[in-house]
């Protein structure tokens, strides 16, 4: 008898395949001699659309919600049927004893392999491969150690939770805003709460009335000294008239100077930033790099499935649990190699420190931090943006393996004026950790503070108490109070992490909870709900800056108070780790849910607003004749027709990755009748033939073949369904 080993993709099969010696190719699966590999496609089986429990659903129409079928049916997505025929195949053979179930270990993966299972009709016996790489050492103690799958049931049925009440909601709340307000509107729990915190922050901008601060800065011998308020400690002051005196006062002694109060000198010891989660990871990622959220977590599963030279990516956890202890030799040899040696040998040479500031099982929940694998490295073998990727994790995993940075800190305070003055400098005594950064280090927490401040870098001579410094130089400081700045993608991703001070009330349990689940979303479906508000139109991109769009303003005036609110995810999320650890019953969980959602059914029916289209254009859509809004995606300009049933775009204007050769910017590629132009906000414009012409004279490399490639993508992408699948759903509206 054989088992059935079910993977979630199909490069990660391939790799188990290899190391189960399954080189026997099946229709979508490879055969051993005890083994069968077969893989999904991330999700082959879903929840069925609500026409599959009543045909009056097939009329979007108020007066049949709420939407609460008894049992969810499960239906095989069209789109992947052919490999979960395969799959079920090879799961119902009569030579199958067993499943063991290799997809991706964590509450999704548990409900991809599950879902197909109970579609298949299978009740074989199951196992559970529980690894955080696919490194064949991993794979090869994977299996070694196998679980028995029913220690997973309660995570199944959080997830399986997870899923129903979503749709409950989502589903129930998306059709009662869309045909009450004639308008494509959807809602859910993590994206209307984000595009609450981004309104706030607007709200605040708005708001905001900048007021002009002064500060007073002196060169005295070598040293530049600031004002100090000896009240507050601030190195600013409303008051101009006042700082505008003192000035003068100065100006005016007889030799003016300051005398130094204090010298103080503190050895200080600066510890490593822990090691990356995934979040941390998307945002310094996108600070550093302007990647994505979806791009980084992109990159990193192909370093950890294609390369396998990083661990599973989708974690929350910043510490490694103590049995990885003894792996950490080999996987600093494992990256001792080009711009890494010296760093990695040398803490090769020495007891490899592993202490609670990253060992720690507890703040381990299903993976632990983002590391390098045991798997040797070929930097070759890679692009330039896994390349920088690679370079972040592997940099922080020698850095939190290094020695503290130790250096002296000198803080002088001096009178002058009968008014305090003061400055720091800084002496580097051992480098440590920071030396593994080529390019400086800034720490993860630093913000720049608003106001004056004084080079804490500069090297200060030495000072003693009572000792008198000419002051050579006077000078008037001025600035303005800034607003709070706008969202950029990283910035939304850390809200989302901790939005509790975006929340409207100041329930302190709520506040814990939110902490303790990890906020909106989770590492694994944040960058996916940022990419559907881009998609949906409820927010765009200026510059890095996110806006809302007045489709994501009037939204938030038309969906349910509770919906905006990062309280309610909060608790599903709290909820739904009970079940998976057992203390509470899925069935008491989606009871309120079901419960919940007639209630968000009736304020919708019930509510007092309107919608309006605010970027509709005079120009008509050649399917229906109706008018066109104009939309702006992440990346491109778009027309979209008003009718949700016609559906026509058409892109106006795509950023590409061309250059402008005045200031190397990305360039638009903007379709006008039959012609491409290249333009930059700079003013360069370029035909596209010519940009062609001109990459080609200039030996870049790029080939008419390459540039047809490339707008055909460009194409395929402009001519893709406008939303994700819950929105597609929309286009067969019949109101």
């Amino acid at each position: 008898m054989k088992s059935v080993v079910l993977a979630e993709k199909p490069s990660v099969a391939r790799d188990i395949a290899r190391v189960l010696h399954c080189a026997q190719k099946q229709n979508g699966a490879l055969e051993g001699q005890k083994y069968i590999v077969t893989w999904a496609l991330g999700h082959l089986v879903t929840l069925a659309d609500p026409e599959a429990y009543d045909k009056k659903y097939e009329k979007w129409d108020l007066a049949t919600l709420p939407m609460l079928p008894d049992t969810q049916k499960l239906v095989v997505i069209p789109q992947t049927n052919k490999q979960y025929q395969a799959v079920k195949k090879q799961l119902l053979r009569n030579d199958v004893s067993d499943v063991i179930i290799a997809t991706d270990a964590g509450r999704e993966g548990e409900l991809v392999a599950r879902w197909i299972l109970e579609k298949a009709g299978s009740h074989k016996p199951i196992k559970r491969l529980w690894i955080s790489s696919v490194t064949d050492k991993a794979i090869r103690e994977g299996f070694a150690s196998l679980k028995n799958g029913h220690e997973y049931d309660n995570l199944y049925r959080a997830a399986a939770a997870r899923a129903e009440a979503d749709w409950l909601v989502g589903m129930n709340g998306t059709r009662a805003l869309t045909c009450k307000y004639n308008a494509q509107l959807s809602c859910g729990r993590v994206q209307t709460p984000t595009l609450a915190i981004i309104n706030k922050r607007e709200e605040e901008i708005r708001s905001f009335q900048p007021k002009e601060y002064y500060g007073l800065s002196l060169k005295a011998g070598d040293v530049q000294f600031l004002w100090k308020d000896h009240r507050s400690g601030s190195s600013r002051t409303f008051n101009k008239e006042w700082m505008e005196k003192l000035a003068a006062q100065l100006k005016e002694a007889d030799h003016p100077s300051v005398t130094v109060t204090s010298v103080q000198k503190r050895k200080r010891i600066i510890h490593s930033p822990g090691l990356y989660d995934l979040t941390t990871l998307q945002r310094e990622a996108g600070q550093k790099y302007g990647f994505s959220p979806k791009e980084t977590l992109n990159i990193m599963q192909r370093l950890y499935e294609n390369h396998k030279v990083l661990t599973y990516p989708r974690t929350d956890s910043r510490y490694i649990t103590k049995d990885i202890v003894p792996t950490l030799k080999e996987r600093l040899q494992a990256v001792c190699t080009g711009p890494y040696r010296t760093i990695a040998a040398s803490i090769l040479k020495k007891p490899i420190r592993a202490d609670n500031s990253f060992v720690n099982d507890a703040k381990v929940s299903d993976h632990h931090a983002i590391i390098p694998t045991e798997e040797y490295v070929v930097l070759e073998h890679m692009t330039n943006e896994e390349r920088k990727v690679y370079d972040m994790v592997v940099r922080r995993f020698l850095a939190v393996l290094s020695e503290p940075c130790v250096c002296e800190e000198v803080s002088v305070e001096a009178k002058a004026g009968g008014e305090t003055f003061f400055t720091r400098g800084e002496v580097m005594k051992v480098p440590g950790f920071r030396s593994v950064y080529t390019e400086g280090y800034q720490d993860e927490d630093e913000e720049e503070e608003e106001g004056f401040s004084v080079s804490g870098s500069q090297a200060l001579p030495e000072l003693s108490q009572g000792q008198k410094l000419l002051i050579k130089n006077i000078s008037l400081r001025n600035g303005k109070t800034k607003p709070p700045a706008r969202f950029t993608e990283s910035t939304l991703l850390a809200a989302m992490e901790n939005p509790v001070k975006y929340m409207e009330s100041q329930d302190k349990k709520a506040a814990r909870t939110l902490g303790e689940t990890g906020g909106l979303g989770t590492v694994a479906t944040r960058a996916d709900i940022i990419d559907k508000l881009f998609s949906s139109f409820l927010m765009e991109k200026r510059g890095n800056e996110i806006h809302l769009t007045a489709k994501g303003r009037q939204l938030l005036t038309l969906v349910p108070e509770d919906l905006r609110k990062p309280e309610l995810t909060a608790s599903w999320e709290m909820k739904l780790s009970d079940i998976a650890s057992g203390r509470l019953q899925q069935k008491t969980f989606l009871t309120e849910i079901r419960s919940y959602t007639e209630q968000i059914v009736q304020e919708v029916k019930a509510g007092q607003g309107t919608y309006r289209h605010e970027n509709m254009t005079s120009k008509i859509c050649p399917v229906c004749g109706k008018h066109l809004l104009a939309v702006n995606g992440k990346t491109s300009r778009m027309l979209v027709c008003e009718d949700r049933e016609c559906g026509y775009r058409e892109t106006v204007a795509r950023i590409t990755n061309a250059r402008c050769p005045g200031c190397h910017k990305k360039m638009e590629l903007i379709k006008k009748g039959n012609d491409e132009i290249f333009v930059c906000v700079c003013g360069h414009k370029e035909k596209l033939s010519a940009f062609q012409a001109r990459r080609e004279k200039e030996g870049a490399g790029v080939k008419k073949a390459d540039v047809q490639r490339y707008m055909k993508k460009q194409n395929a992408e402009a001519g893709a369904p406008v939303n994700n699948a819950l929105a597609e759903a929309l286009s067969g509206i019949k109101l």
